[in-house]
């Protein structure tokens, strides 16, 4: 499968939403929120594409002039998954960090979601926090975790 990652654009929201609401039906972000997502100067988002069409997005709020950043979403389309996306799109958005400035990444994991945390925990992401109950309606902890960058000329991988 040829794949390809860029920058999100506007018109890409429709997809967007629609790996969204497949991928996380209980809590999924509103078409609005999405869209303001998209177009903020804050936010830095990407999408992957297949010959199929989108197969992925992520999206990381990273205000430059700011030290911290947050990896706001990550989404993979079931028939994309295990063939390293994620960590492609995750690299993406760390590689976005480290140009902007940031010296600590965050973000939170469903603590019902092993293979994300595996994921993060080998970029150098550290669990620092629990938030009890965070995603409802599923009722499911948030796992908070922390990837502080160390040498400036190191990228996790």
């Amino acid at each position: 499968m040829t794949r390809q990652v860029r920058r999100a654009r506007a018109d890409d929201l429709d997809a967007i939403m629609e790996l969204e609401t497949l991928l996380f039906p209980g809590d999924a972000w509103s078409r609005g929120q999405m869209a303001d997502e998209l177009s903020s100067p804050h936010e830095y988002y990407v999408v992957a594409e297949s010959d199929t069409g989108l197969v992925g997005y992520a999206g990381l709020r990273a205000p430059r002039g700011t030290e911290q950043g947050d990896i706001q979403t990550i989404g993979v389309a079931p028939s994309a998954r295990r063939q390293g996306l994620g960590r492609t799109l995750l690299g993406v958005l760390l590689a976005e960090a480290r140009d902007r400035g940031m010296r600590e990444v965050f973000l939170e994991v469903r603590d019902d979601n092993p293979a994300a945390q595996a994921l993060y925990r080998q970029h150098g992401f550290d669990e620092i926090a629990v938030r009890p109950r965070y995603y409802q309606p599923d009722d499911v902890d948030a796992l908070v975790m922390r990837l502080v960058f160390g040498d400036p000329e190191v990228v996790p991988a």
